[in-house]
């Protein structure tokens, strides 16, 4: 799944692209990841990267199920981000779910539709890999970020719990 997909934004005229992420652009991904007031509090933004960062890197591009995906500008600049995990459960007759995580958009790129566009490519691409559902957890201390897939036709149909270990 190495395709390039051009997409139009809906706002301007620049030309994007959603592509496979690079490990050149795994700095780039870093510093988005912990650019934000929760972020900064689980990540280690610093040059060099902790080796942990290479090695899950390297983990998530040799899984088949796992799809670490970047939006670009016609540069080739990275201002998006977000992961597609496919899982297969024996519910739903055997069903895959679509589960996507780390969504962010470069703080000068927000508000100009990239996040809708990154979901709009995201959704399409469960579809393809006949996902029956596209499922996504966020956490209550981002309440633009809930609204804002609640936009996306995203519903708050589940309570979800999490064990720290």
């Amino acid at each position: 799944m190495n395709e390039l997909r051009h997409i139009q934004n809906h706002t301007n005229s620049d030309r994007m692209s959603i592509r496979v992420a690079k490990e050149k652009d795994l700095e780039q991904l870093i510093e988005m990841l912990s650019d934000d007031q929760l972020g900064a509090l689980r990540e280690e933004f610093t040059l060099p990267l902790p080796d942990a960062y290479r090695s899950a890197f390297e983990n998530i591009s040799r899984d088949k199920n796992q799809e670490l995906m970047v939006l670009t500008n016609a540069e080739d600049s990275v201002i998006g981000m977000f992961q597609l995990s496919f899982i297969q459960y024996l519910t739903y007759k055997g069903g895959v779910r679509a589960q996507i995580e780390g969504v962010r958009v470069s703080k000068q790129h927000r508000g100009k539709g990239h996040g809708k566009q990154m979901f709009e490519w995201a959704i399409e691409r469960a579809k393809e890999k006949g996902a029956h559902l596209i499922q996504l957890t966020s956490d209550k201390q981002r309440p633009e970020a809930i609204e804002f897939y609640k936009t996306l036709g995203f519903v708050a149909s589940h309570e979800g719990l999490k064990l720290k270990l």
